[in-house]
């Protein structure tokens, strides 16, 4: 009797062993390569504590993420019912993170927990809920499979309510995560990471949790704000069609519209004199909808999305107006969870910093996040523009890996309908895995008509397909640029989808001990800082010279071997001057929105009125009015129709136009009507003064008269008046574009005539600008020089070969061959007669960056932010804080200045 009584408590023992989850030592996450400043808050008790779905909320819940059992499986068809696993893994993080406490790749694997239901819920449903799972999943409950879920990027749910039993509960997930062996999205993670491809990111990845409900509940809420007709129009989703709903909508507790419907079947929520979401005012209503016993609450912003013709230009359009949509290229790793940010607060903190660096929209790139991440893009007010998580980049995909696309594709759009942030869809990204583009664009539009669809982001490179043509984007990238390939047109928008990635090597917080990637490295905080403020300086002439309406810089922050971000992997460290960065992205939307102008260059002013776009204001006579201006154009009317930009004569933060071709000559009103005339005193520096205001039509720049409050520069019948709003087309006619200038050199060189340019540096004023075998360098050349070398160092003075309002430098001694720049240096070649030998050979003559009667400083046409610079007795062309040995150095602005004067070779 005594051996059975003991091989029975052996066996219970065994038994309660099996059947329970407890680990004999306290779970420790791995150590990562870097840690964040969260890395040691996450708990393995109860680690993303927060209620998971901002958008459908209910009161009472229970988080399953902490330590569950785990591990490796050959199939998934042969769940571990009742028995111990190995290992243990920490819930939400990916197997490969180091907080998953796993920190390598499996293709298959299980994860095993217990749970209790509490007995509070008694009599409810108890639902169990996924935020997503990489890739497919099966899971059981109690040894009873509930279904099996393909795709890595949405939430799913069961209803266990049959499977459970009094007490201990167990639940077995198996999971498949092929990653690049198979066709599936899965954006840049790969099983051979390196350069711009990352660590896998497989298993649970998002939170778990039950919750209790009635039989027939409330599954997803789809909210779409009207704001024409001043209400939110919502579907709520439901367990069962036709079922009667009621939702109010609340302002700060406060009830301000109500409604009733049925599940499945779209009503209109009134919500009167909405106040509307925008980046600077992303303000939330709350939403309450009840379903019999079930009631659930949520969140929205008012706001609409669109494009309409402004100032001759297709832009996107929030709230009706044109808002420059400026973001960054934001790929949602980091370097202890992967694919999960180690704590909410990181998650935040990441969307804080953009916001706080200026930026106005994020491109989530290829994945797609939490749903808590959505909503701090809500609620902190950045705009969204949402990818598609590509298929594998560099071959065709089977027809299984395109249905899989598209059936994710499909939920992606229908789960994220009710998500404020979010004005574009973007299914492709530069080709990668792409396939029936423009059926595919047409079929994001029509589950979603009421955002943007961008059928493939980088579309002139890469492995793109040929351009459909249809969807309202057209999306070029750009490295470093910024720069755009193509133009907007009637029916689609222009945007600069992806330039940048400007590198700094920070030691002590990069991830990759191997190769590291940026598209320019540059030497310090200092010269990445002074970089990206050149770069983002460029982009206010794209908006207003080539419509561009949108730009992504890469990237926030460092990832894996990349390391071109604002902040370092671990976001530990600001690379950039952060001040510096956020005074430039002001500078860039204030540009935008009409309110900024460049001081000191020059400027063109474009007539907006429909019809009448090819029109530029110029001056004939002294007087101002409107002409047709284009490449064909004489000089005179290209230089009357240019404009230096100065500061206000009358008021410093307004501004004042300066005649290219008459210095010292300004626009200036006088009983109205707008002439050119020269500083006469008295009235003369406040009729010169006009202040900027958004453009009237909507789009463009709008010019206030600083003498005569409320009456704007205005065009009509060809002339040019101070005028207040007399209705009509005002609106339209006083509103203008102010364009990259029609004649692109500042200073004059002489045409058909044989120059020399000698430096004007310091201790070097004896050298002059010459070419020796084919490269241009300095020398010491004068008069008593060998007539070789001195009409080495003479160049005849030609209309420029890319541009006649700039200049080319032929050789003297090798007529036909032109100074050129490849590759930053300068030499000397005969033109291919190529649109690029024809920019590399155009330079514009510019007033002198360190002064000096008779100077000039030669800008290059297609760099130009480039100079042509000496440096160690060779030419380049360099910028002022480049990532070159010869760029920038506080002797730059002298280095870049020539004197001008009489060729040394007759």
């Amino acid at each position: 009797m005594r051996r059975w009584l003991i091989l029975f408590i052996s066996l219970l023992l065994a038994t309660l062993s099996a059947t329970t989850a407890l680990p004999a030592t306290a779970f420790t996450p791995k150590p990562p390569r870097l840690t964040t400043p969260w890395t040691n808050q996450v708990s393995v008790t109860n680690p993303l504590p927060e209620y998971p779905r901002p958008q459908l909320t209910r009161t009472d819940w229970q988080s399953l993420n902490g330590v569950w059992q785990f591990a490796p499986a050959a199939t998934l068809d042969s769940p571990p019912t009742g028995s111990n696993l190995a290992e243990e893994v920490l819930v939400p993080y990916p197997i490969e993170s180091a907080l998953s406490g796993i920190q390598r790749h499996e293709e298959r694997m299980y994860y095993r927990r217990t749970f209790t239901v509490p007995a509070s819920w008694s009599g409810q449903h108890v639902q169990l809920n996924f935020g997503s799972v990489m890739w497919q999943s099966k899971v059981w409950v109690n040894g009873t499979l509930l279904g099996s879920h393909e795709g890595g990027y949405d939430a799913f749910s069961y209803d266990i309510t049959s499977a459970l039993r009094a007490g201990s509960n167990e639940i077995i997930v198996g999971v498949w995560a092929p990653v690049d062996t198979q066709d599936i999205p899965l954006g840049k993670q790969r099983l051979n990471r390196g350069g711009i491809w990352y660590t896998p990111s497989s298993g649970i990845w998002q939170t778990v949790w039950l919750e209790p409900t009635a039989a027939t509940r409330i599954t997803r809420l789809d909210t779409t704000p009207n704001v024409a007709a001043g209400g939110l129009d919502l579907v709520v989703q439901g367990s069962s069609a036709g079922q009667s709903v009621h939702a109010q909508v609340l302002s700060g507790g406060q009830v301000v519209g109500e409604a009733s419907g049925t599940t499945g079947a779209q009503f209109r929520v009134p919500v009167p004199n909405a106040r509307l979401w925008s980046p600077d005012d992303p303000f939330l209503y709350e939403l309450k909808v009840t379903l019999g016993s079930d009631a659930v609450g949520g969140y929205f912003g008012m706001r609409s999305v669109g494009k309409a013709m402004l100032g001759g230009v297709l832009r996107p359009t929030l709230n009706g107006k044109f808002v420059f949509q400026l973001g960054t290229l934001d790929q949602g790793y980091w370097p202890d969870g992967l694919y999960t940010a180690p704590t909410d607060d990181a998650l935040r903190f990441d969307l804080e910093q953009q916001k706080a660096l200026g930026f106005n929209m994020v491109r989530k790139h290829i994945k797609v996040e939490s749903a808590r991440w959505f909503y701090w893009a809500d609620k902190l007010g950045l705009m969204v523009w949402q990818d598609m998580p590509a298929l594998v980049a560099g071959r065709n995909a089977s027809a299984t890996g395109e249905a899989r696309y598209e059936t994710e594709l499909r939920r992606m759009v229908d789960n994220h309908k009710g998500i404020t942030s979010i004005v574009q869809w973007i299914p492709f990204n530069e080709g990668w895995g792409e396939f029936q583009a423009g059926r595919i664009t047409d079929l994001v539009k029509s589950l979603d008509p009421t955002r943007l669809v961008n059928h493939n982001s980088g579309s002139n490179c890469c492995d793109s397909d040929p351009d459909p043509g249809n969807g309202d984007i057209i999306d070029d990238h750009m490295y470093v640029g910024p720069a755009v390939a193509r133009a907007p047109s009637s029916t689609r928008v222009l945007q600069l989808g992806e330039f940048g990635g400007l590198g700094l090597h920070v030691p002590g917080h990069e991830w990759s001990t191997g190769d590291t990637f940026a598209y320019e490295m540059l030497p310090t905080s200092e010269a990445l800082t002074n970089r990206y403020v050149q770069v983002a300086d460029q982009l206010p002439d794209l908006i207003t010279g080539s419509g561009l309406s949108g730009s992504v810089y890469t990237e926030p922050t460092d990832v894996e071997d990349e390391i071109n971000g604002f902040f370092t992997y671990d976001r530990q460290v600001h690379k950039m001057d952060f001040a510096k960065v956020r005074e430039v992205n002001l500078r860039v939307l204030a540009a935008a929105n009409g309110t900024k102008l460049p001081t000191g260059k020059l400027v063109s002013f474009r007539v907006t009125t429909p019809n009448y776009t090819n029109r530029y204001l110029r001056h004939v006579n002294g007087v101002a009015g409107t002409e047709v201006v284009d490449a064909n154009s004489n000089q005179g009317l290209k230089q009357d129709a240019s404009f230096w930009v100065r500061s206000g004569l009358s008021n410093s933060g307004c501004y004042s136009f300066e005649s290219r071709n008459f210095p010292g000559q300004y626009l200036r009103q006088r009983d109205l009507r707008i002439y050119k005339e020269a500083n006469s005193g008295g009235t003369f520096a406040a009729d010169a003064t006009f202040c900027t205001r958004p453009g009237l039509s909507g789009g463009g720049t709008s010019l206030e008269s600083a003498a005569r409050p409320g009456f704007f520069l205005r065009h009509r019948n060809s002339e040019v008046w101070l005028d207040a709003d007399t209705g009509g087309s005002y609106r339209d006619d006083a509103t203008w574009n102010l364009v990259p200038t029609w004649w692109k050199s500042g200073a004059d060189l002489s045409v058909g005539q044989v120059r020399t340019f000698r430096v004007t540096t310091a201790g070097f004023t004896n050298r002059v600008l010459r070419h020796l075998d084919g490269n241009a360098r300095t020398d010491v050349i004068d008069a008593n020089s060998s007539l070789t070398d001195r009409r080495d160092a003479s160049f005849v003075i030609r209309p420029g070969l890319a541009d006649s309002t700039c200049y080319s430098l032929e050789s003297l001694n090798f007529p036909g061959q032109y100074l050129r720049h490849s590759n930053y240096r300068l030499s000397k070649a005969t033109s291919d007669g190529t649109a690029t030998f024809q920019k590399d050979a155009t330079f514009c003559a510019q007033p002198p960056r360190a002064g000096g009667a008779g100077n000039v400083s030669l800008q290059s046409i297609n760099y130009p932010t480039y100079y042509v610079r000496h440096a160690s007795e060779l030419v380049y062309i360099a910028t002022n804080g480049g990532a070159n040995a010869w760029d920038g150095g506080s002797s730059y602005d002298a280095d870049t200045t020539w004197a001008d004067q009489a060729g040394l070779g007759g």
